[in-house]
């Protein structure tokens, strides 16, 4: 499966934007979806993750209550809605899956950038 993100953008505090990361392949169903985001001089961290069987879902507490994960496996894609952003959630943000849930995500999307003014 391959990866393509989109979504980012320039919000002022406060505001909302959802990504998308659509993903090529007929077996989308069959990956955990994951989303990540590192910011400039700072290391890549987890910020969401959604199971490929039950649909459960996991945030970071950072987000918890703002960032919501979700996915539609007949659009072979999966979001990630963020409200009342801050400025400290700027970032180049990640999608990321792997087969059944197992070991380390290694399919990743390229970069969407989510820039949020105060």
């Amino acid at each position: 499966v391959q990866l393509q993100a989109s979504g980012g953008g320039l919000v002022q505090a406060g505001g909302s934007l959802r990504l998308s990361c659509a993903a090529s392949g007929r077996t989308f169903s069959n990956y955990a979806m994951g989303w990540f985001r590192q910011a400039p001089g700072k290391e890549r961290e987890f910020v969401a993750a959604i199971n490929w069987d039950d649909n459960g879902t996991y945030v970071t507490d950072s987000v918890k209550g703002r960032f919501t994960i979700s996915r539609d496996n007949a659009k072979n894609t999966v979001y990630l809605q963020m409200n009342s952003l801050k400025p400290e959630d700027t970032a180049a943000y990640y999608c990321a899956a792997r087969w059944y849930g197992v070991g380390d995500y290694n399919i990743w999307g390229q970069g969407t950038q989510v820039t949020v003014s105060s």
